[in-house]
């Protein structure tokens, strides 16, 4: 799979744009037509802690499935968005076996 990793306000370091890639070269385990990821990183300006930003869109056959999170470290944002896109996928698995 693809995987396009786009940085707003600084420089993701490679360790970053590595992890990024293994986290979602996991889902193709759940579903296998994954076409592409688009992966948006945004850091906040203001005084909350919490201010990362993590925006994944999947592009899969039929459609797109987005997840953005916002959390204090972009691992623990990218972790957050796997688990739900996870979720999505197998619910989208799911229903195109209920139609064949």
């Amino acid at each position: 799979m693809k995987v396009n990793v786009q940085s707003v306000n600084f420089n993701a370091d490679q360790k970053l744009i590595d992890f990024i890639q293994m986290k979602l070269d996991k889902l193709e385990t759940y579903f296998d037509k994954i076409i592409f990821a688009d992966v948006y990183l945004k850091t906040e300006n203001t005084s909350n802690k919490t201010n990362k930003t993590t925006e994944i869109l999947l592009s899969i056959p039929g459609g797109e499935l987005i997840v953005k999170k916002t959390c204090k470290k972009f691992e623990e944002c990218v972790d957050e968005s796997v688990t739900s896109l996870q979720r999505q996928l197998i619910k989208r698995k799911e229903k195109m076996n209920a139609h064949v």
